[in-house]
C-alpha cells in the first residue's frame, strides 16, 4: 500500500502547474453563467403573464445556471477562480447571496469534507452520513428506520437539498462554537438575501416572487445534492480508518469521475472530475478537462457514466469485508454472491 500511496502523492506535483487560474477566461466564465441567469430569471417573471406552464418549462434551465453559479462559488472557496484570495472571497459571498449558501461558513465546513473524505474516523464533515455493515445492524429498530428515510432517494435528492439550502444555511449548524466567522458569514448572507428578496417583492409582489423562485431554488439544490452524492457514494469507492487512510489515495479512488455529456459536464463546471478536484482543490474548474486530456491515465479511474450513476441511489452501506457500497437489500441478502451493480 506504501508504493501506491507514493504513487498517488507523485500526483500532487505532477498537476500542480495546472492550478493557475486564467484572470480573463475566470470573468468570461462568470459572465456566461449570470448574464443567462438573470435573463432567464426575468422571462420566468414576464412568462407569468402567458401562462405558469411556460414560467415552470424555463425553471430547468434557469436552475442549471444557478447550479453553475453554485460551482463558481464553490471554486472560489478554492481560491481557484482568480489569483487574488481577496477577489476569490469577495465573489464568492456574492454568489452566496444569489446561490442562498455563506459562503465563509459552507468553506469551512467544505474544508473538513476535503481533509476527511472517506475517513471512517472522520465522519459527519460536510458529507453524506454513511454507516458501515456492522454499525447498521448494531443500530436499534428505530434508528435503522431514520437511517433508512435518510437514505430514500425520495428524501435525499427531493426533502434535504431544500432544507438545506432554505433552511439549513440559515444557521451556523456544525460550527456554532467555532467562533465569530461562521455567525457574521451566515447573518451577513441572511441579511443580504431578506434585503434582495424584500426588493424583488416590492417590485413583483410576493405571489410572483415565490412562483419564479421556488421551482428554480428546488429544482438546482436537487442537482447539487445529486452530484455531491453521486461522487463519492459508488460502489467501489474507498472508505477507510485512520491507519488505513491517506489523502491522495481517498481523493483518487474515493471520489469518481463522473464522465457527462459535454453540456451537463459544463452546466456542473466540470465537477464530475472530481478525483482530481480532490486531489489538487486549486485547479480552475475550467482546467480540469485539459487535465485529463494530458494524462489520459486518469480517466479510467473512478470512471462512472450517467447510467450507471443512477444504481448508486440504491447504495447505503458500507461494507468493511468486501470493501464496497451496498445496498440494503445486498445486506438482507448476506452479502453472499451479490451481484455487483452497473
Amino acid at each position: 500500500m506504501t508504493a501506491a500511496v507514493e504513487g498517488n502523492r507523485a500526483w500532487v506535483q505532477i498537476l500542480s502547474p495546472y492550478r493557475t487560474p486564467r484572470t480573463s477566461r475566470s470573468v468570461f466564465e462568470l459572465l456566461v453563467t449570470a448574464v443567462p441567469f438573470v435573463l432567464l430569471w426575468t422571462l420566468m417573471w414576464a412568462s407569468l403573464s402567458v401562462g405558469y406552464w411556460l414560467c415552470l418549462l424555463l425553471a430547468a434551465p434557469t436552475a442549471c445556471f444557478l447550479m453553475r453559479l453554485f460551482m463558481i462559488q464553490h471554486d472560489c472557496g478554492h481560491g481557484a477562480v482568480f489569483r487574488r484570495r481577496a477577489t476569490n472571497d469577495w465573489v464568492g459571498r456574492i454568489l452566496g447571496v444569489v446561490t442562498l449558501t455563506p459562503y465563509a461558513f459552507w468553506l469551512r465546513a467544505h474544508a473538513l469534507h476535503h481533509a476527511n473524505a472517506g475517513n471512517l474516523d472522520h465522519r459527519g464533515s460536510g458529507d453524506i452520513i454513511t454507516m458501515t455493515s456492522d454499525e447498521y445492524r448494531a443500530q436499534s429498530g428505530f434508528q435503522r428506520l431514520i437511517y433508512r428515510l435518510y437514505r430514500n432517494p425520495f428524501v435525499m435528492f427531493g426533502l434535504i437539498p431544500t432544507y438545506l439550502f432554505v433552511l439549513h444555511y440559515r444557521l451556523p449548524i456544525g460550527l456554532m462554537r467555532s467562533g465569530a466567522q461562521p455567525w457574521i458569514s451566515t447573518m451577513g448572507t441572511n441579511a443580504a438575501i431578506a434585503g434582495f428578496v424584500a426588493l424583488l417583492i416590492w417590485l413583483m409582489g410576493a405571489g410572483a416572487f415565490l412562483l419564479v423562485q421556488a421551482p428554480v431554488v428546488v429544482i438546482s439544490a436537487s442537482i447539487a445534492v445529486w452530484f455531491f452524492y453521486v461522487q463519492h457514494q459508488f460502489e467501489d469507492t474507498l472508505w477507510a480508518h485512520d491507519g488505513d487512510w491517506s489523502f491522495p489515495e481517498a481523493a483518487l479512488k474515493g471520489s469518481s469521475h463522473y464522465e457527462l455529456p459535454a453540456a451537463l459536464a459544463w452546466f456542473t463546471g466540470n465537477i464530475g472530475v472530481h478525483h482530481v478536484h480532490h486531489l489538487c482543490s486549486r485547479i480552475p474548474f475550467y482546467r480540469l478537462p485539459e487535465v485529463l486530456r494530458d494524462h489520459p491515465q486518469l480517466a479510467s479511474l473512478g470512471r462512472l457514466t450517467l447510467v450507471q450513476s443512477l444504481h448508486c441511489a440504491k447504495l447505503a452501506l458500507w461494507d468493511e469485508d468486501q470493501q464496497r457500497l451496498i445496498s440494503f437489500r445486498q445486506l438482507r441478502a448476506g452479502n453472499e454472491a451479490a451481484p455487483r451493480l452497473g
